[in-house]
């Protein structure tokens, strides 16, 4: 699933080419989306403009006079710039027609994506109004997650991978970080102490802004705007590499199921 840097690599992306144009025409092939892409939606955005995309979570929120449109990647979901004379694939399901004839083009297979609309502010949409601080907002800080973790008995990585939380740590990122901050993912949360805390939400902060510098972590879907693949798969330390010597101590690295996901971390190194 693409999470909080191939989201914003694709916002970064997209941005100085979306941003300031108008919405020509939406074209709606397949509206069936994990919630149904609403029937006015094509109507309602023709012809406006473009005036802000920003990110929330894992969401990419598209700023108009009209209100605001609330894209999803899903599963497997990609947007894309390109040409008007490129044919749609089989599941290129919705067409952003831009005023400078380029086209912003939504593919997802598993159709597990959304794209919705809200005239209010989104910040107050069912999807967004629960969503915890973002992790690379001064907000999120050590004695923040110390004061959430405690009394916790759940694993500090489900602790992290909720939105309530903290929007956007998803998996691969929560076992990069654990390990950088030297905390075994399946401790307790209440367990932490304030500097273990500290170190971690450190640890996030760097390897998400690592990530997003490297166009994030392409396993299998993720594409950036233009079609181009993430590299940050190549620094990877831990995760999907069980059984693998671990890079600082080289005991081989364990892999164990927390919160239904898989984890990967080094039993000497973490604790």
């Amino acid at each position: 699933m693409p999470e909080l840097p191939e989201v914003e690599t694709v916002r970064r992306g997209i941005g100085p080419h979306v941003q300031g144009r108008r919405i020509a025409r939406v074209v709606v092939r397949e509206a069936r989306l994990r919630r149904p892409i609403p029937a006015d939606l094509a109507a309602r955005f023709a012809g406006v403009l473009v005036t802000d995309i920003v990110r929330r979570g894992k969401y990419l929120l598209f700023e108009t006079p009209a209100g605001w449109l609330i894209l999803h990647l899903g599963m497997s979901g990609s947007l894309r710039l390109v040409g008007a004379a490129q044919p749609p694939g089989k599941h290129d399901h919705v067409d952003l027609e831009l005023d400078d004839g380029r086209l912003l083009r939504f593919c997802d297979p598993r159709r597990f994506g959304l794209l919705l609309w809200t005239r209010e502010p989104p910040v107050h949409h069912p999807l967004l109004a629960g969503l915890g601080p973002e992790p690379l907002d001064e907000s999120f800080t050590g004695a923040y997650l110390y004061e959430k973790a405690q009394g916790r008995r759940l694993a500090v990585k489900s602790l992290i991978m909720d939105s309530r939380i903290v929007v956007g740590v998803g998996n691969i990122y929560a076992s990069e970080a654990l390990f950088r901050a030297r905390i075994r993912p399946d401790r307790a949360a209440g367990s932490l102490g304030r500097r273990d805390c500290d170190r971690l939400v450190e640890s996030i902060k760097i390897v998400l802004g690592e990530a997003i510098a490297a166009g994030g972590t392409t396993l299998r879907d993720f594409v950036d705007g233009q079609g181009r693949p993430g590299y940050f798969r190549m620094q990877l330390q831990v995760y999907g590499r069980g059984g693998e010597a671990c890079p600082v101590c080289a005991r081989p690295l364990d892999s164990a199921r927390i919160g239904q996901r898989s984890s990967f971390f080094c039993r000497r190194c973490q604790k």
